[in-house]
């Protein structure tokens, strides 16, 4: 059964103990600063990029937080750190390396019960520094519903953090705290991953074990999985993972972020099945979420579906053959008003056969907020053309 490894827990103490400056400093360690001249040449592109982006960022070049007025985002590579370093290090040295880039997260939400007052459920998880000052990037089913975030640095430091912004469609939240000089992780390429490929997950498992270092290997790539109705394609990776390590970063042989961990498979008989976001699918996501708060652009369905991929399933939920269902329908949404019903069997759209939810996704990405698409359903036997007009998709105040 997969879950979300970020899921609120209550935390008896409400402590994230561990890690005491255990990677407390923010430079690159001696043993890799020894190294070959070719490491010294590529430390210092790094350090010549960080200092364009301090340059740009201090120029107010349109991001963030510009008041030019302009919508147009700024690159990756005048944001992030990027361009990092290709060679294959040890394991200890990308520990020291990435640690002091992820943070521990813990929020408090107000709960209430049916046959309880209101209490203050405690939550935990993690995320990963991506600016000198201050935005760092984590899971939005993390701080979803959040009335308080904090951020305990590696140094032991501790913040309260800003929600700037969520996308639910990718499960990334972009938090802000009010730091400067911070150790933001490089970006690396998930393009180039084949399975194998060593990798490193850090994070803060169960909320209390920040800093927490796993090893393992890339252990496939376009893993199709659903979590809260929402069908991501993931890594996987036999690194431990485990409940709080959701935000936390998962880096290459080389030191650099190439994903964002997002859950891991459960049950008794479960072990080493973990999965990550990887980064290339949210750079533009987070880049947008850092200047809107939202990412623009994005379309709302108004709906839910349901992946049922075996006759075991179909028995399960009583339908008569395998696809993808529609779930649920947003009550006031442009599907409600197109017709859609919870229990119609998605065919087609816009004339392209589908069989997932991530075929949907994949043909609604290609269309703009304001189009319509015509769905293709079956419905009590009986196929039916229902004309959807798109809508996007804005947080709601």
């Amino acid at each position: 059964m997969l879950g979300n490894d970020g899921d609120r827990e209550d935390i008896k103490d409400g402590s994230c103990e561990g890690n005491q400056n255990k990677w407390g400093s923010a430079e690159l360690p001696k043993n890799i600063r020894k190294r070959k001249w070719g490491r010294i040449i590529a430390v210092a592109s790094i350090c010549l990029v960080v200092s364009v982006s301090s340059l740009i960022n201090s120029a107010g070049a349109n991001f963030p937080g510009n008041d030019d007025g302009s919508s147009e985002s700024a690159s990756v590579e005048a944001v992030f750190l990027t361009g990092s370093l290709s060679e294959t290090l040890s394991i200890p040295e990308i520990a020291e390396m990435a640690a002091p880039t992820v943070v521990e997260i813990t929020t408090e939400v107000l709960v209430t019960g049916q046959r309880t007052p209101q209490y203050i459920s405690e939550g935990a998880g993690s995320g990963v520094i991506l600016t000198e000052d201050g935005y760092i990037v984590t899971n939005n089913h993390v701080i979803e519903g959040a009335q308080k975030i904090s951020v305990r640095l590696v140094s032991g430091d501790e913040y309260e953090a800003e929600l700037i912004g969520t996308d639910e469609q990718t499960d990334v939240a972009i938090i802000k705290i009010e730091a400067s000089g911070l150790s933001p992780a490089a970006l690396g390429d998930s393009s180039t991953l084949v399975v194998g490929n060593q990798v490193v997950a850090i994070g803060n498992p169960l909320g209390q074990l920040g800093g927490t270092v796993t090893d393992g290997i890339i252990s496939a790539l376009d893993r199709d999985i659903t979590l809260d109705d929402q069908t991501m394609s993931l890594l996987q990776t036999n690194a431990a993972i485990n409940p709080g390590n959701s935000g936390g970063g998962l880096f290459d042989g080389s030191g650099n972020l190439i994903g964002i961990v997002v859950a891991k498979s459960s049950g008794t008989d479960v072990e080493g099945l973990g999965f990550a976001i990887p980064i290339n699918d949210v750079k533009s996501v987070m880049l947008e979420l850092m200047e809107h708060g939202y990412v623009q652009g994005r379309i709302e369905l108004g709906m839910t579906f349901l992946d049922i991929a075996s006759n075991q399933e179909a028995m399960m939920y009583r339908v008569s053959q395998t696809g993808v269902y529609v779930l649920n329908v947003t009550s006031g949404s442009n599907a409600a008003a197109a017709g859609f019903r919870s229990g119609d069997l998605v065919v087609s759209l816009d004339g392209t056969k589908v069989s997932s939810a991530a075929e949907i996704t994949s043909i609604i990405d290609s269309f703009e907020a304001g189009e319509d698409v015509e769905f293709t359903v079956i419905r009590i036997s009986e196929e039916r053309s229902l004309t959807l007009t798109l809508e996007e998709s804005k947080p709601s105040d």
